[in-house]
């Protein structure tokens, strides 16, 4: 229960900070919702080249994979401010579980995600997409893991440059591949075959396959155990990363 309490206590700070200027919430947004707007009807003429036979049901999924990475690996420039600030510092001399103070920003990381894929969604079927319930649940689900866990490295790695001028680069440095290998754009497999197999070592693009697939209505595929695997696996490692790294900065 106090760890519990102890989570929600930083959940609501920061949530309030948020809620004060949400421009973070809007600027993430836009570029999904600019995706789709400006590059989903471009892919109708070619969908039936990826075996699908809708272009939102194809390209909404990428979209969600899209805004559960990007968005959440740019939640620790906060947390920098925070450190500048002697926030952390602040909460260094608290006897609060320092899995609490991650954990807190997590549930504030996840929640803004929640919002912003439910709308995505919304979007997507306003403009044609069609998709099983079950699936598009557990397609957000699965792009909440993930967000989650890129929230969690974004923490540790803030914790760990202390600066906007390093961790900008390398999140940049990591993005594009992201982008390029995962199949959020264009699936992999119309690609030259070194390609596709490299995209193979590229955890991201499992995730985007099974979201994909969930969106379809078919759960008995290899694609969505592989995609659910990856999923857990990145969270749990990167909320570790994330815990060890305040437990590191607060010892």
């Amino acid at each position: 229960m106090r760890f519990l309490r102890e989570s929600y206590i930083v959940f609501r700070r920061q949530l309030r900070m948020n809620l004060r200027n949400p421009a973070w919430v809007i600027i993430g947004m836009l570029q999904p919702i600019l995706y789709l707007l400006l590059f989903g009807p471009l892919l109708k003429p070619l969908i039936t080249q990826f075996g699908a036979t809708n272009a939102y049901t194809f390209f909404v999924p990428g979209m969600l994979v899209q805004l559960g990475i990007f968005g959440a690996f740019f939640a620790g420039f906060s947390l920098i401010g925070e450190w500048r600030e002697g926030v952390i510092e602040a909460e260094r001399v608290t006897p609060a579980s320092r899995t609490a103070l991650l954990v807190g920003r997590l549930v504030r990381d996840i929640l803004q995600l929640l919002v912003q894929a439910l709308i995505l969604v919304g979007l997507g079927y306003v403009m044609g997409m069609r998709g099983s319930a079950a699936g598009i649940v557990f397609g957000i689900l699965l792009t909440l893991l993930v967000g989650g866990a890129c929230a969690a490295a974004s923490n540790a790695l803030a914790l760990t440059t202390k600066s906007e001028d390093v961790m900008a680069p390398v999140i940049n440095m990591v993005m594009m591949p992201v982008l390029l290998l995962s199949g959020i754009l264009l699936p992999m497999t119309i690609g030259p075959k070194w390609l596709l197999n490299v995209s193979d070592w590229m955890p991201f693009r499992w995730v985007v396959d099974a979201v994909r697939t969930a969106f379809a209505g078919d759960f008995a595929t290899s694609p969505m155990v592989w995609g659910s695997v990856w999923a857990a696996v990145l969270f749990v490692a990167a909320v570790a990363w994330g815990t060890a790294t305040f437990r590191k900065e607060n010892a």
